[in-house]
């Protein structure tokens, strides 16, 4: 940490000098939640319509090899926001989401970039602190929030109430929502988006649009009553309904990132914003998902650290600077973005993290600094603690800590079909002794122990 915080002392006093040089673009970072690896036409789906998502690959960079920072919501979002990998990250799974998570001395996207002059603001899923607490959107360098902050909150998409930090008294309502249906909170994050850009337009400014669609949350609100406010084109698919209500929050996602990029086309934007598209870790692994086939020929599913769990779609956009329908294979993480954005926004180079600046990428250059090895786990405060590691093409998955280790290559085995770890004693023993020191203990996460803290949240007006 004392790296970080050193590394932002030489930022800010050479950020005057930088940004005299070099012209900071705005930052839109949009972010879909269990979005799988292949729900996209770009990248393969053949029957949830995405358009405009496919034309923002047409215009910019689809990269083939990009990872999310974990399995499971929270310990992605905490990945993407500090640059640390899963076994050094604050947050590293969903349970306990309580209270707070960062603390004041963490390091986030947000901060960096306000610090370097931006004007920040996020819409959607934090997951990250709850209002009030140290952890905060608002608290750790976000100007404006506007959505969930509390991860089980976000699981209603006809929610009683949305966190505003722009509201007098921190939230907006919306009474009898959960029963008359009257507000969709995603057009209402969509609505707050775009006039956080028109607001800001005339300086830099960082939009992390964290949506919520299209995860499917809780009985209750999935089954029981409608997840969508209506099943748009696909109303009169031969399709299960849950196929259907998926498909068509893609589908909605979709139109609102082109009335995104239109935006910022339309206030002549595009020369100088940097679009990001991603997801936050895979789908679900049954029900819709196969039957649309969310995840192409890739084995495994959220909760799972198997391709399907963590590679995700990821695609960049800055209409002068990334090339137009260019494809990179080159490896990037969620942990490599603060370094990234910290170069994009002018800092020096940012150190005391886990990842490194893959910005090369994104101009169709190779990197010239590779990962020693790639690292996630699931599991903490469960009574299976999971781990994988990449190393080159090599990819290992190990159940329980002293479970048996299973090896893939990736280059010719993408479905992870074929455990090889029999004819190659050498690359698991490596692989071990990663998985043995990869992880730095922390008192939130007593690893194989069953969590038994507070109960799920209940929000009152459910009851």
């Amino acid at each position: 940490m004392n790296n970080i915080l050193k590394s932002l002392a030489i930022a800010a006093s050479f950020f005057s000098l930088v940004s005299s040089l070099v012209a900071q673009p705005n930052i839109i970072f949009i972010m879909a939640d269990d979005l799988g690896y292949g729900d996209l036409g770009c990248y393969g789906q053949e029957k949830i319509l995405t358009p405009n998502i496919d034309a923002l690959a047409q215009q910019g960079m689809r990269f083939t090899q990009a990872y999310a920072g974990g399995p499971v919501c929270t310990a992605s979002r905490s990945v993407l926001m500090t640059g640390l990998h899963n076994g050094h990250t604050p947050a590293r799974d969903n349970v306990p989401h309580y209270d707070y998570y960062l603390e004041p001395e963490d390091i986030t996207i947000a901060e960096v970039l306000k610090d370097a002059g931006y004007v920040t603001g996020g819409v959607g899923k934090w997951s990250l602190g709850d209002p009030g607490t140290v952890g905060d959107a608002t608290s750790q360098g976000f100007d404006m929030w506007f959505g969930y902050q509390n991860q089980d909150h976000a699981h209603f998409y006809f929610p009683e109430y949305l966190d505003d930090s722009e509201a007098p008294s921190g939230r907006v309502n919306y009474p009898g929502n959960s029963r008359t249906r009257r507000v969709y909170s995603h057009d209402a994050l969509t609505g707050r988006a775009l006039k956080f850009i028109t607001e800001n337009a005339g300086q830099p400014f960082f939009l992390y649009a964290a949506y919520t669609v299209p995860h499917f949350s809780n009985k209750l609100e999935d089954e029981d009553r409608l997840a969508v406010p209506d099943l748009g084109p696909y109303e009169d698919r031969d399709w299960t309904l849950a196929a259907k209500k998926y498909a068509s929050m893609v589908s909605r996602l979709d139109y609102d990132v082109g009335r995104i990029v239109q935006m910022i086309d339309s206030v002549g934007l595009s020369e100088n914003t940097l679009i990001i598209f991603t997801s936050d870790q895979g789908p679900l692994g049954s029900g819709p998902y196969e039957e649309l086939n969310s995840n192409g020929s890739l084995r495994g599913s959220k909760r799972t650290l198997y391709e399907g769990g963590i590679r995700i779609p990821f695609i960049a956009r800055w209409k002068g600077t990334i090339s137009e329908n260019n494809q990179s294979d080159q490896v990037i993480t969620f942990w490599d973005m603060l370094p990234t954005l910290a170069e994009v926004a002018g800092y020096p180079v940012f150190t005391g993290v886990d990842g490194h600046s893959v910005w090369p990428a994104f101009l169709g250059n190779r990197i010239p600094e590779s990962h020693e090895y790639l690292y996630w786990d699931y599991g903490h405060n469960r009574k299976r603690y999971d781990q994988a590691v990449r190393l080159g093409d090599w990819k290992a998955v190990r159940h329980g800590e002293t479970g048996p280790l299973q090896l893939f290559n990736l280059n010719n085995d993408l479905g992870e079909a074929d455990d090889v770890s029999a004819e190659h004693p050498e690359v698991v023993k490596e692989i071990t002794r990663i998985m043995d020191t990869a992880v730095d203990p922390s008192d939130r996460y007593e690893i194989g122990e069953l969590y038994t803290g507070k109960p799920i949240w209940n929000p009152t007006w459910l009851e």
